[in-house]
């Protein structure tokens, strides 16, 4: 009786002005496309991961610790097969944005940490690989804030008369905004700031 009712509700939604459906749908396919330009800059930072451990590791052979975190918070990111359709999987989700967070603070304390190594700092694929890095950084904050736009946008239209009525009858739910937390910093110009020490002045 409920599967009729709702197959007679969908022509008389569908003959109100902007009933919405295909507005929903192409909303929903770009919070998709945003989120996997996304998960393409991650992918693209673990990949220099091990390069940039490789290069370092000659340099800071009483940093064990400090390389020990970074592999391992490598492999944790690499351990979690993550795709766009996972969006609706939050436990899934926290995993990932949790990983991907222990990877950057681990990172940071790599670059810091290199900061007591001027051999290292003058080191040409070091200085290439950290240019990498550095762009990488400001594209997944970049693509991080499209993915906030898209998802606020989604939801904004579902919310909204008559496209709400359409979304609840074919099953459309408002969207976990991942990062909203972080909007602010995610929506200015992305720069990569590290916690780099200033250098002490010379005596």
């Amino acid at each position: 009786m409920k599967r009729l009712l709702i197959l007679l509700l969908i022509p008389i939604v569908c003959l109100l002005s902007g009933c919405g459906y295909n507005e929903i749908q192409r909303q929903d396919e770009q919070v998709k496309a945003a989120w996997s330009q996304t998960l393409n800059q991650y992918e693209r930072r673990a990949e220099l991961v091990p390069k940039l451990v490789n290069s370092v590791n000659a340099y800071m052979v009483n940093e064990r610790t400090v390389l020990t975190q970074v592999t391992e918070a490598r492999s944790k990111v690499g351990s979690i097969q993550i795709k766009a359709s996972d969006l609706d999987n939050p436990q899934l989700m926290a995993k990932f944005e949790q990983a991907q967070a222990q990877l950057s603070s681990a990172l940071s304390r790599l670059i810091a940490v290199s900061e007591n190594y001027p051999q290292l700092k003058s080191d040409g694929l070091f200085r290439d690989l950290m240019t990498q890095l550095e762009g990488t950084e400001n594209r997944i904050a970049t693509e991080r804030g499209r993915y906030v736009q898209a998802v606020q946008a989604y939801n904004l239209t579902i919310r909204q008369f008559p496209t709400l009525i359409t979304a609840k009858i074919f099953g459309y739910h408002v969207k976990e905004n991942y990062g909203m937390d972080k909007q602010d910093q995610i929506m200015r110009d992305p720069e990569v700031k590290f916690d780099v020490p200033t250098p002490a002045a010379a005596k």
